[in-house]
């Protein structure tokens, strides 16, 4: 049996500041914007390239606007993904690798500044926020392990 990630719901204050960061800043595509009733919006877009979404929007989740971390966009190159966004005025970290070379710890703790030395798949990630505070890393894949 297959399982597909579809989507991921990410907190947020501002629903329409939310759609403009994500589509307008980042260039996600707009799924669907469906304003049901008083209290509940349903915003869904979805990253290019990628088959998984991600929605917000208003009576979706107790989970406190901005609460969301670790949520990973996979690139090819770091630092043309880096450069795009930040000419697109999101502030973007500069790229690291973790100290163990295996994955990032949680917040700031444990990098090391720079690329991963070999450019390797899986090695280097940048990190940057929505509005609200939900945290998002790049991360570089140019090669997928076997079997993925």
């Amino acid at each position: 049996m297959d399982m597909k990630l579809e989507v991921i719901v990410v907190p947020v204050s501002d629903v329409d500041r939310a759609k403009a960061f994500y589509t307008q800043t980042l260039g996600f595509r707009l799924d669907a914007d469906f304003p049901v009733q008083e209290g509940y919006r349903v915003v869904q877009v979805t990253p290019p390239g990628s088959e998984c979404s991600i929605i917000f929007g208003e009576g979706l989740t107790d989970a406190q606007a901005g609460t969301q971390q670790g949520l990973h966009l996979v690139v090819t190159d770091i630092l043309k993904a880096r450069e795009e966004l930040t000419s697109r005025g999101v502030e973007v970290s500069g790229p690291f690798q973790d100290v163990t070379g295996i994955f990032h710890h949680a917040g700031d703790s444990d990098r090391v500044p720079g690329t991963h030395p070999e450019r390797a798949s899986y090695g280097s990630f940048a990190s940057f926020s929505d509005p609200d505070g939900n945290g998002w890393l790049l991360q570089e894949v140019s090669e997928r392990a076997p079997g993925r």
